[in-house]
């Protein structure tokens, strides 16, 4: 194999950062045969030791922006979606210093993995020659939990050197990328965070809701999963017009005003209630509309 395609391949990487993406990424990187180079982190005691915990596990060098050598042949940014930009100034600055104090080699690629901010966050790292892309995981990280990324869909927007290779790192991770145009970005991450983070909100409210019927958190928690967990199997396997069920797809505007009546001493929870039973109204097969719709509009 050419060795400048054997390189796009398995292209060595830097993670910037050490939170909770960065660990998980790195271990996936690793665990899929690339070669995590460093760990680079900010100039922080507890950065640092973050740093040194994940650069350990993944066999990499934990360095901060001043001393990494950034001899890697791509720069991974995991850090909040407000520091990627001056993260990629001061290292875009380290690496023109370094070419022209030791001529030495630039990393060929930068990716960021923001849901919501575009490429072009890593431009001083374009304008320093680097090729650059943002490439977002449709996926929930968070400490405690190492989900597989076995078809996970990944976002990617960029230039068109940096996204060859970011396919070809996402195939090897065993998930699936799709491009998404500049102008979308931003509806695409709205849509990214109902489908994890306003969930859990959902399933909060569903917890309020259930003390109003005497039920505690952990409770309403455990008898609530499996009807849950079928709901998705369901949506899954059928779609969301035949997985709809109750008293929305019956008519039943009786049962309605009574649930929101239970309602009145929770507020928050019946707000939602509203709120998602107008959003049925609009794209779910409900009975009786002409009943419902005063009934809900009243509220």
């Amino acid at each position: 194999m050419p060795k400048n395609e054997k390189t796009l391949r398995k292209p060595t990487v830097a993670i910037v950062g050490a939170g909770s993406l960065a660990t998980f990424l790195a271990m996936a990187l690793r665990d899929a045969g690339f070669s995590i180079a460093e760990i680079v982190t900010r100039d922080l005691p507890r950065s640092l030791r973050r740093a040194r915990l994940l650069a350990a596990k993944v066999g990499a060098q934990a360095v901060t922006a001043h001393s990494a050598a950034l001899d890697a042949t791509l720069l991974w940014f995991c850090v909040p979606d407000r520091e990627i930009h001056d993260a990629a100034s001061v290292l875009a600055d380290h690496i023109v210093a370094r070419v022209l104090v030791h001529q030495k080699a630039i990393p060929r690629f930068a990716l960021h993995s923001s849901g919501a901010l575009l490429s072009r966050e890593l431009d001083p790292l374009r304008r320093a020659g680097v090729a650059v892309a943002s490439v977002h995981p449709l996926m929930t990280f968070v400490a405690g939990a190492r989900p597989s990324l076995q078809g996970v869909p990944f976002a990617l927007e960029g230039d068109g050197a940096a996204l060859r290779v970011a396919r070809r790192i996402v195939r090897e991770l065993g998930a699936e990328s799709f491009s998404l145009p500049a102008s979308r970005k931003a509806a695409y991450h709205a849509w990214a965070t109902l489908t994890s983070p306003l969930l859990l909100a959902f399933l909060v409210t569903l917890e309020e809701a259930a003390r109003a019927a005497g039920l505690t958190r952990e409770d309403a928690r455990r008898k609530s999963l499996p009807i849950i967990k079928q709901t998705l199997a369901n949506y899954s396997r059928l779609g969301s017009a035949r997985s709809f069920s109750g008293p929305l797809i019956r008519g039943d505007a009786e049962t309605v005003a009574k649930h929101l009546s239970a309602l009145k001493k929770h507020p928050g929870a019946r707000e939602v209630y509203v709120v998602l039973a107008r959003a049925a109204l609009r794209g779910l097969p409900v009975k009786n509309r002409d009943g419902l719709s005063p009934l809900l509009r009243a509220l």
